[in-house]
């Protein structure tokens, strides 16, 4: 019993019963935890794992395990070969913020009351509740994006690094034996009928990216429908097999060296570098919205340093002195998921909300000091989406019922991860804006 109530996983993903459902079958199924690079001494490990000891019983044996929990592989990305031209295959890849879990799937009604025996049947979901609760189903709000051409063999290429890296570690099994796991990755290189750039395997591991290669392009360059694609990630060493290990290759490659642990935060930057150039307005969809921590008004030592907030506060500062109209919008979910009374959310409430203060001090007292009469409101503003709908005919249930399901609301849990600027730069992937999915070296995370 006590493995079955193990299975789904703290985040109800079910590992362990898609894990045992391929196993014996073509499907290699790996499951990687989110460990502390081994570059890092035994107690920054521990730190970064946030190691904590569980009791689980098994044949009446006590078992210690120690689990890393605090962090977690965060990336959502699925790779596909699909029809190219002739009888040619070429490399597709799907990125965003959908998980494949219980939960995830939604259409854009977002129904709250209807279709929970038909679309939603047995996939009905609502953490904000109790068990045993009368609420609504908790609609989602996602966003995904398919990539094909040169950017999509970059995605395999992250693959590949996080495979490589999750297939060295041992398993061990009651008796004392150790497994390794069968490394069965394909080169793509050597599928004749698979279009692919010219791969370069490095004699010390480092993985070569490719220069974009025409053979894999999926439309003409003067195409008006053609994008100029890059994929940014949130990773470290520890979680990827292909890094370099010194400190002046890792810098030739745009990657930060920090006492023997490269790290690649180029999500953050890229953030960074299209809020620069936005020239008119910025629309965010994202699950989290909190950083900029050292300006905060209390706790700003807290350690959310990311500098997305900030950057946005002075793009509308800048376009204050300039006397030129700029517009934010920002939208999350009313509430982290869970129960919002709960202590841990309380205080993402709390964190966002001195996100959100700074941000508008900053805007306030640039129009102070250039002596405006508009309103931070003018430049920043912040929504969360609801959903109201009708009850299907039945009767309203005599016990345990929610006042949202009294009054036929919810909110829409926005749990996108993307960024518009000018209509000209999209930004899409896992990341929140976070500490977690900017640093680079806590949730790995990847995006377009």
């Amino acid at each position: 019993m006590a493995c079955h109530l193990l299975q789904p996983g703290v985040m109800g993903t079910h590992d362990e019963e898609t894990r045992k459902f391929f196993k014996h079958s073509s499907v290699k199924c790996i499951l990687s935890p989110r460990y502390a690079s081994n570059k890092l001494g035994l107690f920054k490990q521990q730190a970064i794992n946030g190691l904590f000891t569980r009791v689980s019983v098994w044949h009446g044996w006590y078992l210690n395990q120690v689990v890393g929990t605090l962090f977690t592989h965060h990336q959502k990305c699925v790779l596909v070969d699909t029809q190219a031209v002739g009888s040619n295959r070429k490399v597709t890849a799907f990125i965003g913020g959908i998980d494949l879990c219980d939960g995830r799937y939604d259409t854009p009604e977002h129904r709250i009351f209807h279709d929970l025996d038909t679309v939603f049947k047995d996939d009905f979901h609502n953490p904000t509740f109790p068990s045993g609760a009368i609420a609504p189903r908790q609609p989602w709000h996602d966003m995904h994006c398919r990539l094909d051409g040169p950017a999509a063999y970059d995605v395999l290429i992250n693959f590949e690094q996080r495979w490589r890296k999750a297939t060295r570690w041992k398993e061990f099994n009651l008796n004392g034996k150790t497994l390794w796991q069968d490394d069965s990755l394909l080169r793509i290189g050597r599928i004749s009928w698979i279009l692919n750039p010219k791969f370069k395997y490095r004699i010390d591991g480092v993985s070569h990216v490719p220069e974009d290669d025409p053979i894999v392009y999926v439309s003409n360059e003067d195409n008006p429908e053609n994008w100029h694609v890059q994929v940014f990630r949130s990773i470290d060493s520890g979680s990827v097999k292909g890094f370099p290990k010194f400190e002046n290759d890792a810098e030739a490659l745009h990657l930060e060296y920090d006492k023997r642990l490269v790290v690649d935060k180029s999500i953050q930057t890229a953030y960074i570098q299209i809020i620069r150039s936005a020239q008119h307005f910025i629309y965010i969809e994202n699950q989290y919205f909190l950083g900029s921590s050292y300006a905060w008004l209390d706790y700003n030592d807290a350690g959310a340093d990311n500098l997305i907030p900030m950057e946005l506060a002075l793009k509308i500062t800048s376009k204050i002195r300039a006397k030129e109209r700029f517009a934010v919008y920002v939208v999350i979910p009313m509430w982290p998921e869970g129960d919002p009374k709960s202590g841990p959310m309380q205080e993402i409430l709390y964190w966002q909300s001195q996100t959100m203060q700074m941000m508008y001090d900053v805007i306030a007292r640039e129009l102070k000091s250039v002596q405006s009469n508009a309103h931070p409101l003018d430049y920043l503003n912040f929504y969360c989406l609801g959903k109201r709908e009708q009850f299907p005919d039945h009767d309203m249930p005599a016990t345990n019922v929610t006042d949202s399901y009294k009054f036929k609301r919810f909110m829409i849990y926005v749990h996108a991860k993307g960024m518009v600027v000018d209509d000209e730069y999209v930004l899409m992937g896992s990341a929140n804006i976070n500490q977690r999915s900017m640093a680079g070296t806590k949730d790995t995370e990847i995006a377009m």
